[in-house]
Order: structure tokens, then C-alpha cells, then sequence
């Protein structure tokens, strides 16, 4: 299995990102998608999650401004940031089936 995440970049405080995260395997539904980040010094935390019927949950952090969603016609899941602040400033991952990780897309956030 390969994920691979993409769309990170450098945006302004305020600003809105879309990440992708594509999984090569076409029984992407039938697990959960995570997205992840890990900012530089600290460790790895959960963002947010879309389970296999769609359910999302978030990170209080991120709760209102991070969406996460999915096109199961293109095995894709995305995380929309809006109202981005230099603490999201972070690498961020997705993971699938609880066990796939992809390879990481930076987002980094200037004031």
C-alpha cells in the first residue's frame, strides 16, 4: 500500500490549505483516514479522523477550522485548514487502516 500526501506549502497567517492524501489500494473506504502532525520538537498528534461511515472527529486545536472529507471514486482524502496560525506550522501526515502512514507534506505558516 502507498499513500501519498500532498498540497503542503508556505501560507500566511490567516490563510486556507487543502491537503491530499491518495491511497493506492481500491478498498480505500472500507477503513478509517486519519490526518496527523507533528510539529518541529514535539511529537506526532492527531488531528483529525473520518471513520468508514463518514463520521469525522477532531482535535479540540483544530476543531472549526480543519475539515476533513473524502472522494472514495479517487481513493483521496483531503484536510482543508482554514484560518491558519503559526502553530499549525507542522509536517502533517495521513494514515490509513490505523496502520498506512504517508510520507509527510509541510505546511508552514508565516506571521
Amino acid at each position: 500500500v502507498q499513500l501519498q500526501a500532498s498540497g503542503g506549502g508556505l501560507v500566511r497567517a490567516g490563510g486556507s490549505l487543502t491537503l491530499s492524501c491518495v491511497v493506492s489500494r481500491s478498498i480505500f473506504s472500507l477503513y478509517d483516514m486519519g490526518w496527523y502532525r507533528q510539529a518541529p520538537g514535539k511529537q506526532r498528534e492527531a488531528v483529525a479522523l473520518i471513520t468508514t461511515d463518514g463520521t469525522e472527529h477532531y482535535a479540540d486545536s483544530v476543531n472549526g477550522r480543519f475539515t476533513i472529507s473524502r472522494d472514495v471514486a479517487k481513493n483521496t482524502a483531503y484536510l482543508q485548514i482554514n484560518s491558519l496560525k503559526s502553530e499549525d506550522t507542522a509536517v502533517y501526515y495521513c494514515k490509513w487502516a490505523g496502520k498506512e502512514w504517508g510520507q509527510g507534506t509541510l505546511v508552514t505558516v508565516s506571521s
